[in-house]
């Protein structure tokens, strides 16, 4: 048997580099900058919890795969979550943390994929479209998604051994538990979020 347990994340200002300060600018002006440190300080309270909730299982660290949402397959995965959890990232200071404990990090995420999702996105954030051109860029954005929801799922798939457990940071537009081999026993950390979200859509 193989086990994953699903994470549910919230990306940070260290884990989205620049491309967040044009997500900062949308939310502030629509919301106001005091909003956007409400924001932020929600942000922190959910790191804290997943990082109680992960200590809590007392999971044997020598066996367990760690599977991160956006981080590429190159060969330098631990010099990216290194630098990112340097600048603060809560996430992958989290991870850093596992991985002296034992854990293996994976790289999972097809880095041309990646690529394109982060070059559309800069685009598309701050723009003015039409009807039509929202509407195709929605589907676009959806067959990026769905694209990097077959790579995540078959690196799963092909790198977690039997009585391994793998934990997947991963964003919840992402849908890559369907996509796995039937062999995986699926947890979620926090299943009422899961619910939550599968009533949404």
């Amino acid at each position: 048997m193989r086990t994953l347990i699903v994470i549910p994340i919230i990306h940070t200002e260290q884990d989205m580099g620049s491309l967040l300060e044009q997500v900062k600018q949308e939310y502030v002006t629509r919301y106001g900058h005091e909003k956007w440190a409400e924001h932020l300080k929600s942000i922190d309270e959910v790191w804290s919890g997943i990082r109680r909730m992960i200590a809590a299982l007392e999971l044997p660290y020598a066996s367990v795969r760690l599977y991160q949402d956006g981080l590429p397959l190159c060969g330098k995965e631990a010099d990216i979550v290194k630098e990112v959890a340097a600048r603060g990232g809560q996430n992958h200071q989290l991870l850093v943390e596992l991985m002296q404990q034992g854990a293996r990090l994976m790289g999972t995420e097809d880095p041309d994929l990646l690529l394109q999702e982060y070059q559309f996105l800069q685009v598309t954030l701050g723009a003015k479209q039409d009807l039509g051109q929202e509407n195709q860029q929605k589907e676009q954005s959806r067959r990026l998604l769905s694209g990097r929801d077959r790579f995540i799922a078959g690196r799963i798939n092909a790198t977690l051994s039997a009585g391994e457990i793998g934990l997947l940071f991963v964003g919840l537009a992402h849908s890559v538990e369907p996509l796995l081999d039937a062999d995986i026993l699926v947890r979620h950390l926090l299943p009422s979020l899961r619910e939550r979200q599968a009533k949404a859509e």
